[in-house]
C-alpha cells in the first residue's frame, strides 16, 4: 500500500488539477502506480486501476478506477472508492456548499449509493454514500465535460 502525505481534500483538488487525465498525471499525484486492466471486451475504453493508497487524514483509496477512450480526445472519468476514516456528509458539506443529491438507492443491494454532485468549472464532483454504510463517504467521481 502507498502511503501519501496529503488529505482526501487536498488530494481532489490535485486531481481536479491534471484534467484531461491520463496515466502518467494520475500516477503522478497519486503516487501509486495504476495498471491497465484486461479489458478486452471493451474495445472502446482503456481501463486502468491501483493498488490501495493511504492518506494522511486516515482516509484510503481502496481503488483508483480510472477510463480513458481509445480513440479521439477525452477527459476520461477517474473514480475513487474510500475506506478508511470516515468522511460523513456534515463534512462534505462543510466544504462543498453546493451538493445536489443526483442518485438514489432503488433497493436492489446495500451496495447502491446515495450521490451527491457538484458542479465544477471543469465538469462534475460526485460523492457517493453506500446503503452498508449511509454515514460514511464510500466514492468520489470525477466527471470532466466532454468535447462532442
Amino acid at each position: 500500500m502507498t502511503h501519501l502525505n496529503m488529505t482526501l481534500w487536498k488530494i481532489i483538488v490535485a486531481l481536479a488539477l491534471q484534467i484531461p487525465f491520463s496515466k502518467q498525471k494520475v500516477e503522478t499525484v497519486l503516487k501509486a502506480q495504476v495498471f491497465e486492466t484486461d479489458n478486452t471486451a471493451n474495445d472502446q475504453l482503456h481501463s486502468y486501476k491501483s493498488q490501495p493508497v493511504k492518506l494522511a487524514d486516515g482516509v484510503i483509496i481502496s481503488t483508483i478506477d480510472l477510463r480513458i477512450k481509445r480513440v479521439g480526445k477525452d477527459p476520461g472519468d477517474l473514480g475513487l472508492k474510500i475506506d478508511g476514516t470516515c468522511i460523513t456528509r456534515e463534512q462534505l458539506e462543510a466544504r462543498y456548499k453546493y451538493l445536489q443529491l443526483v442518485g438514489i438507492p432503488h433497493g436492489h443491494s446495500l451496495e447502491e449509493q446515495t450521490v451527491y454532485a457538484q458542479d465544477m468549472p471543469w465538469g462534475s464532483l460526485t460523492f457517493g454514500f453506500k446503503e452498508r454504510k449511509p454515514a460514511c463517504l464510500a466514492s468520489v467521481g470525477f466527471g470532466p465535460k466532454k468535447n462532442d
